[in-house]
């Protein structure tokens, strides 16, 4: 089967790519865990990130908002004592500080998935990339979406993060033309 180009031959990745990248993600704490995590990705692989989700999951309350804005700085500490997540002071209190943005986000809007996917008019953006030298990094929307959340208070959101996030989470659809994928996941 041809999948995207990005796509390794390790089944944790192979199994992310086909049930998971490009799949529209609506519920709000998914959305939260897909940016924090993409936010703790700058700098490194994905597949270094999604080898450590379920650790991240543990460690970070599954990604409860309203818990980790309790954290002090004993837990942040305790949090970089971790093997199993990264290490960086930075990414570890972006966390933090993204759930009190988040929660902003959710009493102002109702939801943060409303206030996210405004960002495309509620629906899926298709593409039809026949190379993967043709996708983008970053564009126009996700620069808008960057601006706004750091606006909001959040912290490791620039705009390659927000798009790498609107591709995981299905607000663009980025699957090459050629992967297996494409056409399955444009129907949806």
């Amino acid at each position: 089967m041809k999948r995207c180009d990005w796509v390794t031959k390790e089944e944790i990745y192979i199994q992310y790519h086909d049930e998971e990248w490009g799949v529209p993600v609506y519920e709000d704490r998914k959305l939260f865990e897909m940016l924090n995590l993409e936010g703790a990705q700058a700098g490194l692989s994905w597949i270094t990130v999604l080898r450590k989700r379920e650790r991240y999951r543990e460690v970070f309350d599954h990604f409860e908002a309203e818990k980790i804005i309790q954290y002090d700085e004993a837990k942040v500490e305790e949090l970089l004592q971790d093997p199993g997540i990264i290490r960086n002071r930075l990414k570890v209190k972006a966390v933090i500080r993204n759930a009190k943005a988040f929660l902003q986000i959710q009493q102002e809007f109702g939801s943060f998935s409303d206030y996210i996917w405004s960002f495309v008019g509620g629906k899926p953006v298709i593409n039809k990339w026949d190379r993967i030298q043709d996708v983008p990094t970053s564009t126009a929307i996700s620069d808008a979406m960057s601006k706004d959340l750091k606006k909001r208070g959040f912290s490791f959101v620039g705009s390659t993060i927000c798009y790498a996030f609107m591709q995981a989470t299905g607000m663009v659809h980025d699957h090459l033309t050629t992967c297996v994928c494409y056409k399955q996941k444009a129907a949806r």
